[in-house]
């Protein structure tokens, strides 16, 4: 009669489980919500006179903004358009002022 104790081998299988997990959380999860806040910190900073580009691709001058929308003027027609902040990818303005600074660092 052999018998073999496998609770040490259940601990290890646990333990390594929990460390994938941890490198997993801070080398995917971790930095995505980084960006997030990022992001959701740049659409609740625009304001009129940002030069923004939309999800789809649509160039514009923010030309109002309230809660939830914005609305932009596009072309050379002065066309205005209105967007929910969500659909802002990014503030152009923005992006070049951060650039500039690195590049005097």
């Amino acid at each position: 009669m052999l018998t073999s104790t496998s609770g040490g081998g259940n601990l290890q299988i646990i333990l390594i489980l929990v460390v994938f997990f941890l490198i997993m959380y801070f080398i995917m999860i971790r930095p995505e919500k980084k960006k997030q806040k990022k992001i959701e910190a740049m659409r609740n900073a625009l304001t009129v006179g940002d030069e923004i580009v939309t999800i789809g691709g649509i160039m514009g001058v923010v030309v109002n903004v309230t809660e939830d929308n914005i609305t932009i003027e596009t072309g050379e027609d002065k066309v205005r358009v209105k967007f929910k902040k969500w659909a802002v990818s990014s503030n152009v303005r923005a992006e070049a002022a951060e650039a500039k600074a690195n590049a005097k660092k």
